[in-house]
């Protein structure tokens, strides 16, 4: 929320998490408004270094325009903001199992060069232009 704040973004925190909303950010432009909704997911640097860019067991009710995740990774040093009906298909669905239905992503490869953010993921690292209204 601090980086969202810090790029000039209007933001408010929900205070529970029941509808999978960390914080909304409101725009207004031309006088309309819009209102994003946010899920945040992070890692910290004393994660395991193979769990520093994976994100496991997420559920992704009511996929919509709106609402938005932000993974980040602080030993990748690197955010990528994901709009959630894209998640869906860039994410794994499991098939079975207590987290059948959940979804999980690995935005990061482990090298001997330490943790760096997959290729395949590159459109939405540090993309927060597309929180942006056109």
């Amino acid at each position: 929320m601090a980086e969202l704040l810090r790029r000039g973004h209007d933001v408010y925190m929900t205070l529970v998490d029941d509808q999978q909303i960390d914080c909304v950010i409101r725009q207004e432009k031309d006088g309309e408004l819009r209102y994003l909704d946010i899920q945040i997911k992070a890692r910290s640097k004393d994660c395991a270094v193979t769990n520093a860019g994976r994100f496991a067991a997420m559920e992704i009710r009511q996929p919509r325009g709106n609402f938005y995740f932000i993974f980040y990774s602080e030993q990748a040093n690197a955010y990528w903001i994901v709009p959630s009906l894209e998640l869906i298909n860039e994410a794994n669905q499991n098939k079975s199992g207590q987290n059948k239905g959940r979804y999980s992503i690995n935005f990061c490869n482990v090298t001997k060069r330490g943790v760096t953010p997959r290729p395949r993921f590159q459109k939405y690292e540090n993309a927060f232009q597309l929180l942006e209204w056109r």
